[in-house]
């Protein structure tokens, strides 16, 4: 994910972000354990982590929209 993120795809991030508790916290592998707020700066500087963020979202949007989450019967 070396291209710059389009404006839309981090509001989207971001708003997703701005639902979680804020005494939540994240880990994300070898970069940390990271708040809501450290998360959106993250995604905001398009950063390493915020490119992980923005990725991870991105990827359960993707299986939602394609029912990879729902128990088919």
């Amino acid at each position: 994910m070396n291209q710059k993120i389009s404006k839309e795809i981090k509001e989207l991030v971001i708003a997703r972000l701005e639902v979680m508790p804020s005494n939540m916290k994240v880990s994300i592998g070898s970069y940390g354990t990271f708040s809501k707020e450290d998360l959106k700066k993250h995604v905001e500087e398009e950063d390493a982590v915020g490119k992980k963020v923005i990725e991870v979202q991105m990827a359960f949007l993707r299986a939602i929209k394609e029912g990879k989450l729902y128990k088919q019967n």
